[in-house]
């Protein structure tokens, strides 16, 4: 019963490591828009470059920063790997085909007669 509610508390945790994963993963995706939609709304408007660079800046410092968030979050994935050979019960327990959850859920689905 006990190695089952760690093993259940280890499977939550890294399932919710892969979400704050994948949830960078897509802010650096939307910053990367919208810094190409000001690029390309500064040209359409025909204004100095200086226009709107304050903000541009803004956004910049946004990515840079989520992509530190991202290398932060890929060093708590190595530390919690490392942490699990401390748990008992957590030694020889991964999760889908590396040492995370998967992304996507899959199921061997077969007709049972």
């Amino acid at each position: 019963m006990r190695k089952q509610m760690i093993e259940n508390a280890a499977f939550q945790v890294a399932e919710q490591v892969r979400t704050v994963e994948d949830v960078i993963d897509a802010a650096l995706s939307e910053i990367a828009e919208l810094q190409g939609r000001m690029m390309r709304a500064r040209s359409v408007s025909g204004v100095g470059v200086r226009t709107g660079h304050d903000a541009l800046q803004h956004v910049a410092g946004a990515f840079t920063a989520l992509v530190e968030a991202r290398g932060g979050m890929g060093d708590c994935h190595a530390a919690l790997l490392t942490a699990k050979d401390a748990v008992p019960g957590l030694r020889t327990t991964s999760f889908g085909d590396a040492e995370c959850p998967p992304s996507k859920a899959s199921a061997d689905l077969r007709i049972v007669a």
